[in-house]
């Protein structure tokens, strides 16, 4: 029992760790943007927050190729089907590239139009379509080392990602410095130059990531260039389950981002300053939720191999003992949140009443968060495991649209509440999505063999 219990240890940290590191040094990425643009006030800091919002929504929905992938390649590692990882890798990655150009086309053309839905203040407009435009050039890069960053993982090769995002974020660093700020003989470029930098380290980070990759002997074998075209050549029964398991997490992860969306037109709406407050604290919300991803992709790792396996036994008892850990991971930074966030706030160059209503924000974020890492862990990783994703789709949809944005547009525009109350309101869907994943995680229906 001890040996199994140590055995689950390792494989949970040697998953985890380089997972969450890599996770917060891209929530870094806009941390770093945002703190240094802080210095030229609250309509840059807008202008980003917002752009970046709207790119969210591609990102996103590439996380729910990502997300296919892994279920798939997690299962295909348990049951040794080498053709099956090779056939899904040229798949995903197809599906990811096509997206990207959908998105990157849009944000090329229509960034004026599509910043115009977030808010009505002219100068952060401008400042956000500016940003969206460059931004946008990495999203095709994006889109293939996410999947290869997956496949890495599930074959236990995840220090490699966890690698190329930590010299892409020295890079983004020292280039946000220059660029913004027009340093090393470089023109101070504002918004413009933290997106450029952006673009730069992601394309870095994809070159490493894809040097790694098809250096390796063994990746050359097992992703042979002639699979790419068979990929593409599935029957109907291997389409028929691959848009099985894409299509509900596609369609989930496209709802929630619209929803999230959604939230940022709310508080667009209500002011330059509350929205300046509310991008203050993204980076922060992402980060900590970062620190706990690794244990939700963990969990659909090691919980799909086992059920690849055919261990429901043993995928279930891990099951809780990843649900624990989460929770106890997120009471811990949540209080280190309350302590440390008029520290970070107090960064900005902005007015007192902006840095007060992020640092209520954060409080409002740190009571929520053990109930969204919980939610992240079940719906984001264990239920997803077993390809059940049309069960996650229904909870998230019911839950971001039947409770958070009424409950958003009823605090912000009936009852006028300010900011951070109006965030707390909204954040209080996390509990109907907690309910109904337990209930459906106990059923174990969610457990099955691809």
């Amino acid at each position: 029992m001890e040996g199994k219990e140590n055995g689950f240890r390792r494989e949970l940290i040697s998953i985890a760790l380089p997972v969450t590191l890599q996770a917060l040094l891209q929530s870094s990425f806009g941390m770093v943007d945002q703190i240094m643009i802080g210095q030229l006030g609250s309509e840059s800091i807008a202008g980003i927050g917002l752009g970046g919002k709207f790119a969210s929504l591609y990102t996103v929905t590439l996380g729910a190729v990502a997300a296919a992938a892994g279920i798939m390649a997690a299962q295909y590692v348990g049951a040794e089907d080498e053709k099956g990882m090779g056939r899904s890798f040229y798949l995903n990655v197809t599906a990811g590239i096509l997206l990207a150009c959908v998105f990157l086309t849009a944000c090329a053309l229509f960034p004026g139009q599509i910043m115009s839905l977030y808010t009505q203040d002219q100068a952060v407009r401008i400042q956000a379509a500016v940003y969206l435009r460059i931004y946008a050039i990495s999203f095709p890069v994006m889109a293939i080392s996410t999947i290869m960053s997956v496949f890495l993982r599930c074959i236990g090769k995840a220090f490699f990602p966890l690698a190329a995002s930590f010299f892409s974020v020295l890079l983004n660093t020292g280039l946000n410095y220059m660029l913004i700020f027009g340093k090393g003989g470089f023109p101070a470029m504002g918004v413009q130059g933290a997106a450029a930098a952006s673009v730069i380290a992601q394309t870095a980070a994809f070159g490493m990531t894809a040097v790694y990759f098809w250096q390796d002997a063994g990746f050359r074998a097992y992703f042979q260039v002639g699979r790419m075209r068979s990929s593409l050549r599935q029957t109907g029964e291997e389409r028929t389950q691959y848009l099985g398991i894409l299509a509900p997490i596609l369609i989930c992860e496209l709802m929630w981002s619209l929803g999230e969306n959604m939230y940022a037109v709310i508080y667009g709406r209500l002011g330059t300053a509350a929205c300046a407050a509310m991008t203050m604290t993204g980076p922060v919300q992402g980060m900590l939720m970062g620190a706990l991803s690794g244990v939700s992709q963990a969990a659909g790792i090691m919980i799909g191999r086992l059920l690849g396996k055919g261990d429901d036994g043993a995928a279930y008892r891990d099951s809780k003992k990843l649900m624990g850990c989460g929770f106890a991971g997120s009471a811990v930074l949540s209080v280190l949140l309350v302590w440390l966030g008029g520290a970070y706030v107090s960064l900005y160059h902005v007015d007192a009443e902006v840095q007060r209503a992020a640092y209520m924000i954060l409080t409002a974020f740190a009571i929520v968060s053990p109930i969204k890492v919980q939610n992240m862990i079940l719906g984001g990783g264990i239920i997803r495991s077993g390809g059940m994703t049309r069960y996650v789709m229904w909870i998230d949809m019911i839950g971001t649209w039947a409770f958070g944005v009424p409950l958003g547009f009823l605090a912000a525009f009936v009852w006028k509440m300010p900011i951070y109350q109006v965030y707390f309101i909204l954040s209080l869907e996390e509990v109907f999505r907690l309910f109904i994943s337990l209930a459906v995680f106990r059923k174990k229906s969610w457990m099955r063999r691809l």
